[in-house]
């Protein structure tokens, strides 16, 4: 599947974001022999298994200008990246503790030209600042992550939605979240047709969650 799986969800993008998207697979695929940070599987379904995936949080919460969002143990980019190109007036911080996954983040926010991302290898612990919302992609189980992010969020929201954690999660969760009472769940199914989404969901848990 190409970049029109892309267009073909999100039809307001501009010539530059098209352009982006477009140049998302060549980097990928150039920076993939060099440093292995997609499985050859998913490297052959990019726009499906982790661009269109990862732009499905913002089917659930689009991002004003100027709003901050931290995008944890991020790999080769994801959700981040697509998020930042979709979003090019919200401020994107992608953090992860390996160093060779975020040493080709920088290779592709800088092939790209994007403007809104900053790469930083840490742990997101360490990492200062607040942030609008968190967003990650199953990187561990929601009471771990909850865990490793906390005080990060800002008590002030600027968007309709309280600040919290969106994640991108698949299958039963129902054990994961049980003792989260105001957590949401979408499945991004009822947004994306392809069966890839049968199982896959955003996970919505506000900063002030109640367990």
């Amino acid at each position: 599947m190409d970049v029109s799986l892309v267009f073909e969800y999100f039809t307001m993008l501009s010539a530059q974001q098209q352009a982006h998207f477009k140049k998302l697979e060549a980097v990928y695929q150039d920076w993939n022999k060099k440093i292995n940070v997609v499985s050859r599987k998913d490297i052959d379904e990019l726009y499906l298994r982790h661009v269109l995936h990862s732009l499905g949080i913002s089917k659930v919460q689009r991002f004003n200008e100027g709003a901050q969002i931290l995008d944890v143990g991020t790999g080769g980019g994801f959700p981040g990246i697509p998020l930042a190109i979709l979003h090019p007036n919200t401020q994107f911080t992608l953090v992860d503790a390996i160093g060779k996954k975020i040493k080709v983040v920088q290779e592709v926010i800088d092939q790209l030209g994007l403007e809104n991302v900053t790469a930083q290898h840490t742990r997101v612990e360490d990492l200062p600042g607040r942030f609008d919302f968190i967003v990650s992609r199953a990187v561990a189980a929601m009471p771990t992550f909850v865990h490793w992010t906390k005080g990060k969020l800002k008590k002030e929201s600027a968007h309709e939605r309280q600040n919290g954690i969106l994640y991108l999660k698949g299958g039963d969760l129902t054990e994961e979240l049980k003792d989260y009472r105001n957590v949401q769940v979408f499945d991004l199914a009822q947004y994306f047709h392809e069966p890839f989404f049968e199982t896959k969901k955003v996970v919505y848990l506000p900063q002030k969650f109640k367990g």
